[in-house]
């Protein structure tokens, strides 16, 4: 007896030390990694752009050389590519130094790296919804307070030339997962009833589980380019 209450004892001791370790990963050490991963994210986009990679190549002239040139439609621009990042968004509500590079798609690894944009949604900034992913908790944590965001609270982004400042309209409405629609032009159950240019973010709730979904929609408020500055919604 004394025997088999030793060997249960030693059981149960080794369980918790398991558990322990195992929230301390969850707590600690993928928050580092995902911190390191998307500074590491961001740092890579400003040096790109710093390198003009992405600037748009000017229209070409006419074959002849003669008279004005054609008028061609703009290039379109290049796809967003599975699994890197495009943009940093900027939510002032959540941090005044809080920021996470959008990353194309929602697999895990790349939401361990930062927020990601669901394909198939629209371009940052084009008409329709262009929706983003987030953890609540572990990875970085970055909506972890995502049930702060209130109507009118800006959401900033900024691609490498231009800077979009879209506005909350609601507050984070709580719903499961079956019942989200986030990938909708015109979300079922956003305050919209008609196109535009929307975003949507989302995340888990509650906080340690993922049996509901919070959402907050958004409308894109104004653009300028990188070269005029900050926006008005960072400078506060």
């Amino acid at each position: 007896m004394r025997l088999v209450v030793r060997s249960f004892s030693e059981l149960c001791i080794t369980a918790g030390a398991l558990i322990v370790l195992f929230v301390v990963y969850l707590l600690l050490w993928t928050g580092v990694k995902a911190d390191s991963a998307s500074s590491d994210q961001i740092d890579q986009l400003h040096h790109q752009w710093a390198q003009g990679t992405v600037s748009t190549p000017a229209p070409s002239a006419s074959a002849s050389g003669r008279g004005a040139p054609k008028k061609t439609a703009p290039p379109a621009p290049a796809a967003y590519k599975d699994g890197k990042a495009f943009a940093v968004m900027y939510i002032p509500r959540l941090g005044k130094k809080w920021s996470r590079p959008v990353l194309q798609d929602t697999r895990v690894k790349t939401l361990q790296k930062g927020l990601g944009h669901y394909a198939g949604t629209a371009r940052l900034g084009a008409t329709g919804n262009f929706a983003v992913a987030g953890h609540r908790r572990t990875y970085g944590d970055p909506f972890k307070d995502f049930p702060e965001l209130r109507p009118g609270d800006a959401v900033v982004l900024d691609d490498g030339k231009t800077w979009f400042t879209y506005r909350i309209d609601n507050k984070p409405y709580l719903t499961v997962p079956s019942d989200i629609g986030v990938i909708d032009p015109v979300p079922v159950k956003s305050p919209f009833k008609s196109p535009g240019r929307y975003l949507t973010l989302t995340t888990c709730d509650p906080e340690w589980g993922s049996s509901h979904r919070l959402i907050a929609w958004g409308h894109l408020d104004s653009t300028q380019p990188v070269e005029q500055g900050k926006p008005a919604a960072l400078r506060s």
